[in-house]
This record gives C-alpha cells, structure tokens and sequence, in this order.
C-alpha cells in the first residue's frame, strides 16, 4: 500500500487490488443518522460493552441471519475486530497458552498472540482443503485455543456447516477455546456462510463493520463471548478501550437498517468475482483457490517466482497494478503466492484485469 501510495504520488494511476477494503464507503442512511446525531448529542463515553441499543440490534442480527435466539448480554461491541481480538485472547489465554492458527491466515492474529505472549501455533493448511484446517491436520497437537476464520482471508474460501462442527467439536474435546473469525459474512456468493454460533453457544465470535457494512476506519466491531467470560471481558474493555467510539456505534446501528445499499454492494463484488474468475486464468494466474465469500482471490504463482515480493514489485512498477504478496499470510509457502483484492468499483477491476494480462504477455 505504502509503494502503491508513493507510485500515485509521483503521478501515476494504481489500480488497488492489494486493499482488503471496500470502495464505496459507509452508507449513506448511517452517515446521515450521524451527522443529525451531532447536532444534538455531546457523544461522550459510552458503556464500555457499548450502545446497549447496537447491542440489542447485533443480537437481533443473529436472529435474522442465523436463525439463532442470541442474548444481547452477551454482545460487545469493540473497537473494530482487532479490539475484538485483543479483548478476546487477553480473556480466553494464559502467557505461554498455544493457539492453533491456520497458514495461510490473517497476519495479525499471530503478532497480538505473541504481544500477549500467546503461543501461535501455525499449522499449513491444505490446498486440497481450501487452505482451511481440518481435524486431522491437528493430530498430536497440543493446544489451548483454536482460531478459524470463514469466509478467510486471504483465501475467500469457506467451511460448511459439517467442517464447522468438526472444529468446534474437536476443541470441545479438548477443553480448548474456538474463536470464530466472522468478519466477512455477508460477502458471500453460491452458499451462505455459517457461524459458530449455529453450531455451538460454547464459541466466542469476532465481527466487524469494516467488510459487509464498508465501514473500516470508523473502527467498530463486536464479540460475542460465553456467559461466563462476560464480566472478565467488560473489565479488560473499561480498562483498555474506556469505550468504542460513540459516533462509530452510532453510524454502525443505523448501517445495519441500510439493506438496500449494502446488498447493492455486495452484487458489485459477485460481478467482480466471476470478472476475477474469467481474467485472472487468461492474464497467467490459473492457479487459485476459488473464491466462496470474502473479495479475494489466492493464486498459486509458485512457477513463476519464489519471491512473491519481488513479484509484486515487479507488477506495481511495469503494470500499475499493486497485488499483495502471500508472506504475511504464510511465511514458508508466501514466496509463491499473492493476493489479489476485488473490493474496488467494476471499472477498476476490469482494468486491473487488463493491465495484469499485458504485463504477463510482455514478460514471457
């Protein structure tokens, strides 16, 4: 991003598929809620488990979407997900606890553990898998917590209801914490995504505002924990955070009335998605795990480069396009993979797309 910020500085256009962010903003009903909120309301501190109103709307939300009867006392909201998961792996984990993470994964999950002196345990996940982890994979392993997300990043990639259950069931067993990353639900094209809670009350769950909602540097996000680690989590919240931000809950409750925008959103990345799924293979990049949800595509490039941030590189200065390469997401495999992003309008995808194809055809 930072490369691909000095390229527009000096003049040039940079097509933006590294960006994990949507294009389009927070809608317009939440940003008009708020903007007559102002007029009348100081926004000072809320309560630290946030707005009991979004509270009780997030809950409802899972009514909605899942089919599940959820308590609003157990909903918190925070400052977006990495609050989430700070709040999350500072209640659940003792110093020196192992946490199963899947690679190729979210970057960060691993560097708050290790902050919180939090074991992560990396374990490759399968291509044959979808990059998601299966039981099998944690055979011998001993483990504390088990972090999964679906749809994932950087993947897209899915697990039904029955590869859920498995999980939760498996950490169950175990005496050991799952931990849902649910961020990208919603984003979601031929099967819908299924959350923890589907499944288990036993779970802790992270969401955010930042994907379905395009809400990302308003920094608003929510867990839902067990019961029994609800006032352990409040006190870390009012100790760490005081609050989420007022003006931020307040967008974010009226965002999720905003159904009609979103849900216009949301037909923007499909269209994008199946232009991703027709030119990525004709500009080289054939190798990729099909996108289930989420706006990502991961490609094998592993017989083009063993340096997929040299390769990145090499993309952004000749053909404009900024791509990420997959070392963050899996330091051992991550020198022959990158992440393509289709969260920016049709327009810029196709000619990213395009851009990509005549870059590939010059370099042989």
């Amino acid at each position: 991003m930072e490369a691909a910020r000095a390229a527009e500085e000096a003049g040039r256009h940079i097509v933006h598929m590294e960006v994990g962010q949507p294009s389009s903003g927070a809608p317009a009903h939440a940003r008009n809620v708020l903007a007559e909120t102002m007029k009348t309301d100081p926004l000072g501190y809320t309560m630290s488990l946030g707005l009991p109103e979004l509270r009780a709307r997030i809950a409802r939300h899972y009514g909605e979407w899942y089919d599940v009867d959820l308590d609003p006392a157990r909903v918190v909201v925070t400052p977006g997900s990495s609050g989430g998961f700070v709040l999350a792996f500072t209640a659940l984990f003792d110093a020196g606890d192992n946490v199963v993470v899947g690679r190729p994964g979210y970057p960060s999950y691993r560097q708050i553990m290790k902050a919180l002196d939090i074991r992560p345990l990396e374990i490759p996940a399968s291509e044959k898998n979808g990059y998601l982890l299966a039981p099998e994979d944690l055979e011998g392993v001993e483990f504390q917590g088990l972090m999964m997300a679906s749809p994932a990043n950087p993947t897209g990639t899915m697990l039904n209801s029955e590869g859920l259950g498995k999980m939760i069931g498996l950490c169950q067993e175990r005496d050991a914490a799952f931990l849902s990353d649910e961020i990208y639900h919603g984003i979601e094209h031929e099967r819908r995504s299924v959350s923890a809670l589907e499944i288990s009350d036993d779970v802790c769950v992270i969401n955010s505002f930042s994907k379905y909602y395009c809400m990302t540097g308003w920094r608003v996000g929510w867990l839902v924990v067990p019961e029994p680690q609800l006032r352990q989590v409040e006190r870390l919240a009012q100790n760490l955070f005081i609050c989420p931000p007022h003006a931020a809950q307040v967008a974010a409750l009226a965002a999720m009335d905003a159904t009609e925008e979103l849900e216009e959103n949301r037909k923007v990345y499909a269209r994008n998605r199946q232009l991703m799924l027709e030119g990525l293979p004709k500009a080289g990049f054939d190798r990729i795990a099909p996108p289930d949800g989420a706006f990502y595509v991961y490609a094998d490039v592993s017989h083009l480069t063993h340096d997929s941030r040299a390769f990145a590189a090499e993309i952004l200065d000749k053909a404009g396009v900024a791509v990420t390469p997959g070392f963050d997401f899996d330091p051992e495999r991550g020198g022959g993979t990158l992440r393509f992003s289709y969260a920016q309008g049709t327009a810029e995808i196709e000619e990213g797309l395009d851009r990509l194809r005549r870059f590939m055809e010059t370099r042989g």
